[in-house]
């Protein structure tokens, strides 16, 4: 018995310590969990929200194993048609960095441009942009509001179609990310050089793929190539002006077909996010073949690809194949 009596206060205290412990631990833990949730960095790494595939590409790219990325537009959403909910508003804010384009997609301008989030970063003030679609579309003019989508100047924002012009945007995304995550700079000015090796590589690709060719003249179902066709000489003209959604005239459309015959054009180009039966009346009616030339607006299991360097590739061997290279 006297061995007993001195042993169960001991055990006593012991267990209120524990249980002192468990407490005073699961108060800083939890302490410490609703610090981290609102600051939303659970893993520590940098939170980056991107408008749409080509800068969620470029997020995840550059930003490697230090990033968590959100992608605005899901896979097979056509961007330009995005309205931003609450739960994405909610997300925004939560972010340390958005990676958009603005001009692309009007509801994304709103909503970063009303948010508190640390880092904007415009991929649009990141290159030149241009002018196109009047003179390869025709249409330009004729946008529905609604879904009309380019600067208030009427720029193309199809930048990254142009590998050169992405590669310098991909160098202004790598800064930014230095400047926003000091910590791992290093890393990301790594990963930004790799990321405009390959777009080097790419470029160099098209050059010589598309530099001796039957035709320079290609139809695309909307103006989104226009400055892939400046950088490599050729000639886009679209059914539709740089809206997707637009409906050609029948002028218009009268006009391609002369212009096929004329130039030696043997296909028409349609995408894989839009309705491909304008492009296929328009081929039928003018005895010519259809194909596929991706805008990679996002990555989808009709894609030709599984990311951006692998379809435009697929989009080089299209476009030697329609314009027949040498």
């Amino acid at each position: 018995m006297n061995v007993r009596l001195p042993r169960r206060p001991r055990r006593l205290i012991s267990t209120t310590a524990v249980a002192a412990t468990t407490v005073l631990g699961l108060t800083a833990l939890s302490a410490c969990s609703s610090s981290s949730a609102a600051d939303g960095k659970n893993d520590g790494k940098l939170d980056v929200v991107a408008s749409f595939y080509p800068m969620q590409y470029l997020a995840e790219r550059i930003g490697g194993d230090h990033v968590d990325v959100t992608n605005l537009t899901e896979p097979g959403q056509e961007p330009h048609d995005l309205e931003v909910s609450a739960q994405q508003r909610g997300q925004i804010e939560e972010s340390d960095v958005a990676l958009y384009l603005k001009g692309l997609q009007p509801a994304v301008d709103d909503a970063i441009s009303q948010s508190g989030i640390g880092t904007k970063v415009d991929a649009a003030s990141l290159t030149s942009l241009e002018k196109h679609g009047s003179e390869v579309g025709g249409h330009a003019e004729e946008h529905d509001h609604d879904h009309d989508h380019g600067d208030e100047n009427g720029s193309d924002p199809h930048i990254w179609l142009d590998p050169v012009k992405y590669a310098e945007v991909a160098e202004g995304v790598g800064k930014a990310l230095q400047k926003a995550d000091p910590d791992h700079a290093a890393d990301y000015k790594k990963n930004t050089a790799a990321v405009v090796k390959d777009l080097d590589a790419l470029n160099t690709a098209f050059e010589d793929g598309l530099k001796d060719t039957d035709s320079k003249v290609f139809i695309t179902t909307h103006a989104a190539f226009g400055y892939l066709a400046e950088r490599y000489g050729l000639t886009e003209e679209a059914i539709s002006g740089l809206d997707p959604e637009s409906e050609p005239s029948a002028a218009r459309v009268k006009d391609l077909q002369k212009m096929a015959k004329a130039d030696g054009v043997t296909t028409v180009f349609y995408e894989t996010l839009v309705s491909d039966k304008t492009a296929k009346t328009l081929a039928g009616d003018a005895h010519l073949k259809t194909d596929v030339l991706d805008p990679i607006e996002g990555i989808t299991g009709k894609s030709k690809g599984d990311d951006y360097i692998q379809v435009m590739k697929s989009n080089l061997a299209a476009l030697q194949k329609a314009l027949g290279a040498k």
